[in-house]
């Protein structure tokens, strides 16, 4: 069913580390959102006709609101303009996009939840809702700015890596599965590319099944402009090519079936 936009209310907003922003928001997309999926917010600035695709953190279906934990990028991105919103402002916005995160399946199952950056806050809500027999929460960040730390030690065994050292393992989300000797039959991961990359490699290695959501940057978010294509194994049915387009076909991929 083809999403519309709606003009949703800002209820709060809050900034979590430098550049790292936290906004609740009320919207119909709430009802229907999954772990995994994401949202297209549009800037009020008439200057920016397309939406910036933003990762759903948390989802509270019984208010009707959303939470967004988001980085700004810079000036004239949208994304600053997103970061001075108020309580009460509106968002025009659409959503719930993607698909989301197959976790029904990690049943009985020892889980690791991989983020890195600011692929660390679609993990929360993902974490919140899994049913699994372990559920082990790896999160990496750059420095001692671990936001969403409280949330996640909430919802599961957390081990942090932060790439200064200065809290949990030095080094990435796989230096601290190794250096804490951890296990997985499954694995669900969201974050930049090369942290994909080596997780999707550490994965086959191991034999273990595996889930990655793609950044990338989008354009429509709702795949007809074919701007977030990606590798594929198999044809894709739309393009007749071996592409993937992200915001439609993904975010979330078995790792087999992508190259990256």
């Amino acid at each position: 069913m083809a999403k519309k936009k709606e003009n949703a209310q800002v209820i709060s907003q809050e900034m979590l580390a430098p550049d790292i922003y936290s906004m609740w928001i009320r919207t119909e997309a709430a009802y229907e959102a999954k772990p995994g999926q994401f949202i297209s917010m549009y800037t009020n600035d008439g200057s920016k006709l397309l939406p910036r695709p933003i990762s759903i953190c948390e989802i509270d279906s019984a208010e009707g609101r959303l939470r967004v934990v988001y980085r700004v990028t810079g000036k004239d991105t949208g994304t600053e303009g997103f970061s001075k919103m108020k309580a009460g402002d509106t968002i025009p916005l659409i959503g719930p996009l993607g698909n989301g995160f197959p976790y029904e399946k990690a049943e009985g199952k020892k889980v690791f939840l991989m983020g890195g950056g600011i692929g660390v806050p679609p993990i929360l809500e993902l974490a919140k809702q899994i049913k699994c027999g372990k559920k082990q929460i790896i999160a990496g960040y750059r420095d001692s700015q671990t936001f969403l730390r409280n949330e996640f030690e909430q919802n599961g065994e957390l081990y942090i890596s932060t790439e200064d050292g200065s809290v949990g393992t030095k080094g990435n989300v796989l230096d601290a599965v190794r250096e804490n000797a951890l296990e997985a039959d499954m694995i669900y991961a969201c974050g930049p590319t090369p942290m994909l990359r080596a997780i999707k490699a550490y994965a086959q290695e191991k034999g273990i099944e595996c889930y990655i959501s793609l950044e990338e940057r989008m354009a429509c978010g709702i795949g007809a402009c074919l701007a977030c294509v990606c590798r594929s194994k198999e044809k894709d049915h739309h393009s007749n090519v071996h592409n993937k387009r992200i915001c439609k076909d993904g975010p979330v991929f078995l790792s087999t079936e992508v190259e990256i």
